[in-house]
Formats: structure tokens, C-alpha cells, sequence
């Protein structure tokens, strides 16, 4: 039994023994490769437990620089700042005001006249001041309001994307439906006048039988917004056929007249301006790509869009002695040195589509936006009301001079500042705003309501209150002082109204090429054209 256990061990200590294997060179193989294979698995374990620990540390670093990166975010726009906040409660306040004197005197009419305090249907009554108020009521929060104007009027897009009340669609259905015929031409270029009741539609007598340029290209925003919506293309079917037309006779500069004939589809010869019956078209290229999320599917617009920017840097000139930048208007070959107020929403369109360029044009175009927007300030600031007039000429050594001196409580000054402080930061826009805002409260404020001025140089004042007031003006003041976060610019986009529409990703194919044209680009009223002295 001894021997047995002594053989035994003998037997299990010679694989100890290298002479064992010298002898049987294949199991020294065998051995040799266990070896090396047991080694290279612990080295590789030891090295993945290593990396791992690496890609861990960083993975901690990152998450540690996320944290901190949110808690300065958290700085910046949770705790307001206490100046923005108390001008954000003014702008709200002169809201009230206003919103309340209609609700006293004009409810239910198309606008306020504060002074005689009665309203009046400068719209055939479809209680204008009501739908462009409630979108402006639901951002301010004033939700009593934004009720009672509910359980009045059904309307629109914007108040149906801002609450998700189905009764705001419906209304913008039907008076989209309405509107439908004035698309009924030839080339479906709009008619820009239509009765409502019975579909009959045409142009008015004073521009000679022809389209609005403005009138008939600023539709796109809300009729393409209805058709996603609804899910019924004939809306957006219908307005980027006008862009089709316009496409085929688009000029190298992208400048077009303010008249269009709606048979032909060309312009007449009057007057290239980026101000009154003009303006809106332009921004809707840009805005149209911007509610598209910038796809493919609206990069035309884009397209369209920067070729007229060529064509606007064409018409810029600047002042002396003070070189204030300024938008010339073109009749044929000549240039009038005349910019209206209404061109000041520019500095905005500019600063807003700038990103899309280069970094060499972007900062060409961002920089001529905030020239053209101080130039837009001064329109307030070298009257004696501080408001701004109607237009101004500039004439050599003498800067500007107000010509049409009446201010109906126009927002396009305050809408570019609104942009410009957007996309900077930069709290000089805000300081000029509010300069703005408390000229309003000074000239224009009375116990009911808000008035325009007759002259912006005596301070007479008119007997309206607007209703772009209350939808144009107090809102962009009121998101002046807001944070970021209020309507955040890369989710909605706001219509030539201020009524902001969301941004929703345009994937579709509308513009297949047709008979070798380039894949192309209404508001029955562009940039408030209807509401220009005597029209």
C-alpha cells in the first residue's frame, strides 16, 4: 500500500521535471501554447479592466462638466434678472390697458377708437383686435383674458399651436375655406380682396387691377402650417403655387415690383421697396425654410431668399455726415433715397437669416442688420416724441428727415430688436426697446386705450388703436424681457402678425421641376399694407 502511493507520486512529480518534456517535444509544445495563451488572457484583462477605468474617468469628467454646465445655464435663466422682470410687468400692464379699453368700448368690433371710446369695423367686422390679441394674452399669461376672447372668437393657428384647443383650428378652417377662391386665377397668383360671404374675389381699383406683391406672397406660413395640421394639402397646394408663377420670371437680383399682374404672372413697372406692399414676401422665403426646419424640401426658399439679399445689398446706401445705413426704394434704373419704418423689420429678417451663410457672409449680413436696426432706432430718437414717423428721406449732409410724420404704434423697430438680442445677448437692444416703450406710454397712453400720433413732431394725437398694437408691438416688448425660453426661436417661428407658428420638419416633394424651371418658392394683407393712411 506504501509502494503504491510512493509510485503514485512519482508518477504526478515527473510532469515537474523538464527533462520529462525534452523528451516528448509535442507536449512541450502543448505546453509552451497554454503558456503563452494564459498570459495574453490575463495581460488582455488586465489592460481591458485598465481601459475601461480610462473610458469611466472620462465618462465621470464629462458628466461632472455636463452638471456644471447645466447649473451655469440654471444661473443664467432661472434666477430673471430683476430689471427685465419689472419692464416685463410694465409691458404685461400696458397689455391690460389696452386689452381691457377694447373689451369696454370695441368688443367685439375690429379695433378700439380710444379717443371718441367706440369701436369701428375697419376689417368688415371679423373682430380683428380679438384674434390678433390671443395669442399675446396666452404668452403673457393673462388666461382670464385669453378665456373670454375664447368663448367669442374661434380663430387661429397660432392660438391652436400655443393651447391645443381644437376650436381654434376649426375656425381657421373655415375662413381658410372662405378664402380659398381668391386663388382663382390663371397663373394663382391671389386676387387680394374677397367678400367672405360669398367667395367673390378681386383686385382693388387703385393698383390698376394688379396683385399686392406683399398681399400675395405672405400666405405660405399659415396655409402650409394648415395643411399640416389638418392633414389636407389643397392649403399649402394652393399659396406655393404662387411661388411657382413668380419663380418663372424671377429676376437676377430677386427684386420684384409691388404690382404682379395675377394673369400673367409679371410685374408691372412701379416701385422695388422692402417697405409698404413689398416687405413681407422676402420674409416669408426665409421664414418659410425656417418653419420647414431648414430641410431639403424647402431649401428653394432659402434659395429665392439669399438671391434677393443680393439685390438688397444693392439698395443700400449710407448717410452723411453720420453714415447711418438705410434701404433705398428703386423706380427702373433710379434710387430714392426714402425708407419707410416698415423696412425696419430687415434688421431682423437679416439677423435671423444669417446663420444659414458662410461664416464670411453670415458676419457681412449680421453686421449690415445692426447697422440698418441703429439706423431703425433713430427713426425714434431724432423726433421730439421720440417716436418714429412713417417713413424718412436722407439727403446729403443732413442724414434723415421724417416725411410722412404720423406713427400708427408700428412694432418693426422692436421686432429687430427683439431678434438682435436673441441672437446676441447683447443688452443695448433691450435698453432701446425700453426707450421705445416709454415714448409709447408718454405720447400714446390715455385712459382708454393707446393712440397713434398725427405728427411725431408736435405729438397730436390720432383716435385708433391698432390692433397690430396689442399683437405686434406689446408682444415682441414683452419677449424683449423675457427669457430665452419663452418661445424659443428653434421651435416656433413667428408670421409677419407675430403670431408664432411651430417649426415642424418639411420632408415632401412640392416643387418637382416643371418644363425646366428651377425647383421653386398670402396674407390678404401683407406687413399691415391695408392700414397705411387712406387705404
Amino acid at each position: 500500500m506504501a509502494r503504491s502511493r510512493s509510485t503514485s507520486s512519482s508518477s504526478k512529480l515527473r510532469y515537474c521535471n523538464p527533462s520529462y518534456y525534452l523528451k516528448r517535444p509535442k507536449r512541450l509544445a502543448l505546453l509552451l501554447i497554454a503558456f503563452v495563451s494564459a498570459t495574453f488572457f490575463v495581460w488582455d484583462r488586465q489592460t481591458l479592466v485598465r481601459e475601461h477605468e480610462v473610458e469611466v474617468s472620462k465618462l465621470t469628467d464629462e458628466v461632472h462638466r455636463l452638471q456644471n454646465m447645466l447649473e451655469e445655464l440654471k444661473m443664467k435663466v432661472v434666477p430673471n434678472d430683476p430689471i427685465e422682470m419689472q419692464r416685463r410687468e410694465k409691458v404685461k400692464e400696458a397689455m391690460i390697458h389696452a386689452w381691457s379699453s377694447y373689451e369696454k368700448y370695441a368688443w367685439g368690433n375690429d379695433e378700439l377708437q380710444p379717443q371718441s371710446m367706440n369701436g369701428v369695423n375697419s376689417f368688415g367686422g371679423l373682430g380683428a383686435t380679438l384674434i390678433d390679441s390671443l395669442d399675446t394674452l396666452y404668452i403673457m399669461g393673462l388666461d382670464e383674458q385669453f378665456r373670454r376672447a375664447r368663448e367669442v372668437v374661434g380663430g387661429l393657428l397660432s392660438a391652436y399651436d400655443l393651447s391645443g384647443d381644437k376650436v381654434f383650428l376649426e375656425k381657421a378652417r373655415d375662413i381658410a375655406d372662405r378664402l380659398l377662391p381668391a386663388w382663382d386665377t390663371p397663373t394663382g397668383i391671389p386676387y387680394n380682396v374677397i367678400n367672405l360671404a360669398h367667395g367673390n374675389a378681386h383686385n382693388p381699383g387703385w393698383t390698376g387691377g394688379e396683385s399686392i406683391l406683399a398681399d400675395s406672397g405672405t400666405e405660405q406660413l399659415e396655409f402650409i402650417a394648415l395643411s399640416q395640421r389638418t392633414g389636407d394639402p389643397k392649403y399649402q397646394e394652393k399659396v406655393e403655387k404662387v411661388i411657382v408663377a413668380l419663380n418663372k420670371t424671377f429676376p437676377a437680383d430677386g427684386l420684384l415690383p409691388i404690382y404682379i399682374n395675377p394673369d400673367r404672372g409679371t410685374g408691372s413697372y412701379s416701385t422695388i421697396t422692402f417697405g409698404a406692399m413689398g416687405d413681407s414676401f422676402y420674409e416669408y422665403l426665409l421664414k418659410v425654410w425656417i418653419q420647414g426646419n431648414k430641410t431639403s424640401s424647402v431649401k428653394f426658399y432659402r434659395d429665392m431668399w439669399e438671391i434677393s439679399m443680393k439685390g438688397l445689398l444693392s439698395l443700400i446706401r449710407r448717410s452723411t455726415p453720420s453714415s447711418f445705413a438705410y434701404i433705398c426704394e428703386k423706380n427702373g434704373d433710379s434710387l430714392t433715397d426714402k425708407m419707410d419704418e416698415l423696412a425696419c423689420f430687415a434688421p431682423g429678417m437679416l439677423a435671423l437669416g444669417s446663420s444659414g451663410y458662410g461664416p464670411g457672409e453670415a458676419k457681412k449680413f449680421f453686421s449690415l442688420a445692426e447697422e440698418l436696426a441703429w439706423t431703425c432706432y433713430n427713426f425714434y430718437q431724432s423726433t421730439p416724441t421720440k417716436l418714429a414717423g412713417e417713413n424718412y428721406f436722407f439727403n446729403s449732409g443732413q442724414d434723415m428727415s421724417v416725411g410722412t410724420s404720423w406713427n400708427i404704434l408700428r412694432p418693426e423697430t422692436i421686432e429687430s430688436l427683439f431678434y438682435l438680442w436673441r441672437l446676441t445677448g447683447n443688452k443695448t437692444y433691450q435698453e432701446w426697446g425700453w426707450n421705445i416703450f416709454q415714448a409709447f406710454e408718454k405720447n400714446s397712453r390715455i385712459e382708454s386705450g393707446f393712440v397713434g400720433l398725427k405728427d411725431v413732431n408736435t405729438g397730436v394725437k390720432d383716435n385708433m388703436m391698432q390692433s397690430f398694437f396689442l399683437a405686434e408691438t406689446l408682444k415682441y416688448l414683452y419677449l424683449l424681457f423675457s427669457p430665452p425660453t419663452v418661445i424659443p426661436l428653434d421651435e416656433w417661428v413667428f408670421n409677419t402678425e407675430a403670431h408664432p407658428l411651430r417649426i415642424i420638419n418639411r420632408n415632401d416633394a412640392n416643387f418637382a421641376e416643371s418644363k425646366g424651371q428651377r425647383k421653386p418658392v398670402i396674407r390678404k394683407q401683407g406687413r399691415k399694407t391695408g392700414r397705411l393712411g387712406g387705404n
